[in-house]
């Protein structure tokens, strides 16, 4: 997900500010995606210079808050009604990390390999338990914290994919 489209999916509520906006972004993600207050006024200039969003005149606290445009209505459209690409697809840390395991003398691949399993393992073990006790939880931190656990297991099968298909059986060396 973009910050940008993140943004101007917020100011279409209505103007704010970029602590609100940051506040609302990590509120309305359930926490699933910190941001920086740095990242958000970087972006709202980037919106701001493209005529996305508009800075309006500052409040007696000195925040200035932004309002989007009839342009930034249209990008948000436009991001809405188009599929998310699968762009950097292989270019997760773990993806690279087992990949450069595989091709490096002496690495123990087997290990990395069951080292996240364990630890992918203990995530969706405590993911399961949150979704149990999530039963008061608004729909929007239920749909985020099942993102996270289908994610999790989704990565456990792609383990147990590289084992069998790429290490077979016994232990498994570079080099």
């Amino acid at each position: 997900m973009s910050i940008r489209h993140g943004l101007l999916a917020l100011l279409d509520r209505g103007p704010m500010h970029g602590y609100q906006l940051r506040a609302a972004f990590e509120e309305t993600t359930g926490g699933a995606w910190p941001l920086n207050i740095g990242q958000v006024y970087t972006t709202l200039a980037r919106l701001q210079r493209d005529g996305l969003v508009r800075a309006l005149a500052g409040n007696s606290a000195g925040q200035r808050p932004f309002a989007i445009t009839a342009a930034g209505r249209d990008a948000l459209a436009a991001w809405f009604s188009s599929p998310v690409g699968r762009v950097g697809q292989g270019r997760d840390e773990l993806t690279v990390k087992i990949a450069l395991a595989l091709s490096t003398p002496g690495a123990d691949v087997r290990g990395v390999v069951a080292t996240q399993r364990a630890a992918t393992l203990d995530a969706v073990r405590e993911l399961t338990r949150a979704r149990a006790r999530s039963a008061d939880v608004d729909r929007v931190g239920r749909l985020v914290l099942d993102a996270v656990l289908f994610r999790a297991e989704a990565e456990i099968r792609w383990l147990d994919h590289c084992e069998t298909s790429l290490l077979g059986p016994g232990p498994v060396r570079a080099g």
